[in-house]
């Protein structure tokens, strides 16, 4: 069986930039806050008439033309969000519709912020077996849009950004390149610590002026318990796949993890035994993209030439669901 190799990514994001400050007009809060809790600075929110569809659109054009491919190369498309434009149907079917594409399967993944990992083991399994040549995995988020964007939801509302990341997947026959392995776990008992109750179809009525009054349709969080699981998941799904790959955190050119929290990551780096310069950081200009974030951070840390042929990349993330996972590359 080949390998799944990386023959591409791509990233995009809207244009307005939107500070701390910015958001200190809107809600009690300042720079100084945000910064000592999360580490971000700056993030970037969609603008009228633009969509989570379009942001991937973007993302996957370019991950399409650094790959030399055109749109009609992909035989899969494997979306990663939990921020879709519609209820239904997901967003893979309209991101197919805007690249030109149609009889070719579309896959929604909903996982938040570990959609792209699981995303990425599902694309893995068909790369390797045959099934699939060229999938173009995306991960997309317009968060802005859902936020409560005053005092009350600013623990939620500072975090999140939006944008859109793609990479484009496919087999490669050289031995020790590719996917080494993922990991992908979930635990549902702590399933609405960090979650969205509504609408949703186990409310009768699956939506209502109650459900809005009360604030169901907003993003809610346990921000200590979801820290401390996140600080022991995701340094243990990297000892993992470190492990499963017969590695040490000294073979490790460089760690991606997703992008929720500085503190996080920080806590991540430690126990992983990782130093600075073997991860990647970009949640300061950012935030928490989601889905998003792996794919920017990791096209970001290509342009910077931080990874060359035969390099070790270990992706981990952890979110909503509890689900969390990582994965081992040789680049």
């Amino acid at each position: 069986m080949s390998r799944t190799a990386f023959l591409s990514t791509g990233f995009h994001v809207p244009a307005r930039l939107v500070t701390n400050d910015d958001l200190a007009q809107l809600m009690d809060t300042s720079d100084e806050w945000i910064v000592q809790r999360s580490g971000i600075k700056t993030r970037y929110w969609v603008d009228t008439g633009e969509t989570g569809v379009g942001l991937a659109r973007e993302a996957s054009q370019k991950a399409l033309a650094k790959a030399g491919l055109s749109a009609s190369d992909i035989d899969c498309i494997i979306y990663c969000t939990c921020t879709p434009d519609h209820f239904e149907p997901g967003n893979g079917v309209f991101l197919q519709r805007e690249l030109g594409l149609t009889d070719i399967p579309a896959v929604d993944v909903r996982n938040q912020c570990s959609g792209f990992i699981y995303g990425l083991s599902i694309a893995d399994a068909w790369i390797r077996t045959g099934q699939y040549q060229n999938i173009l995995l995306v991960g997309a988020e317009v968060h802005s849009r859902g936020l409560d964007k005053t005092t009350r939801g600013r623990d939620t509302a500072v975090l999140f950004g939006d944008g859109a990341g793609a990479a484009v997947l496919g087999p490669i026959d050289d031995d020790g390149r590719g996917v080494l392995s993922t990991h992908i776990f979930a635990d549902g008992r702590h399933a609405e610590k960090l979650w969205v109750d509504g609408p949703g179809l186990a409310h009768d009525p699956y939506v209502s002026v109650e459900m809005l009054e009360q604030g169901l349709h907003r993003a809610v969080m346990d921000g200590r318990d979801v820290f401390k699981f996140a600080s022991l998941k995701m340094p243990e799904s990297v000892a993992i796949a470190l492990a499963a790959n017969r590695l040490t955190p000294a073979d490790v050119k460089l760690l991606v993890p997703h992008q929720a929290n500085l503190r996080i990551i920080e806590m991540v780096q430690k126990a992983a035994g990782l130093r600075d310069d073997q991860v990647y950081n970009n949640i300061q200009k950012y935030g928490n993209t989601t889905a998003a974030s792996i794919p920017i951070a990791l096209d970001e840390a290509l342009a910077a030439g931080r990874l060359k042929q035969g390099d070790i990349l270990v992706l981990t993330a952890f979110g909503s669901g509890f689900t969390w996972g990582s994965a081992a590359i040789r680049w």
